[in-house]
């Protein structure tokens, strides 16, 4: 996903507007709109003020990928995940888990049939 896709992704996910941001941020509109439509990127310094206001690394604005990670999913569930407080992220943990345990449930079913 590219920067553009991704920074339009984190305002949509966050419902806010690209005005928004560039006001909070101290960047032109147009600047910001340049960003968005991919037709410019952003210094270094924007781009590491970008990542700390939405919270994410500027490796995942620009779409690098630790090794860590095997690929942008891995990456944007761990960026969900930190997002949450504590709570939130008890009961996510909990959700996946349930998620798997179906899943397993319903695989072994389907290979029995």
């Amino acid at each position: 996903m590219s920067f553009s896709n991704k920074l339009r992704a984190l305002i949509e996910e966050r419902n806010i507007t690209q005005k928004q941001v560039a006001n909070d941020l101290n960047i032109a509109p147009s600047t910001m709109g340049g960003y968005v439509q991919g037709s410019s990127e952003p210094d270094f310094e924007t781009l590491k003020r970008l990542a700390t206001y939405f919270n994410v690394t500027t490796d995942y604005l620009l779409n690098v990928h630790s090794s860590k990670s095997n690929n942008y999913l891995e990456d944007e569930l761990l960026r969900v995940f930190r997002s949450m407080n504590a709570e939130q992220q008890s009961l996510f943990v909990e959700q996946g888990k349930v998620f798997v345990r179906a899943n397993e449930a319903h695989r072994d079913k389907t290979i029995t049939s």
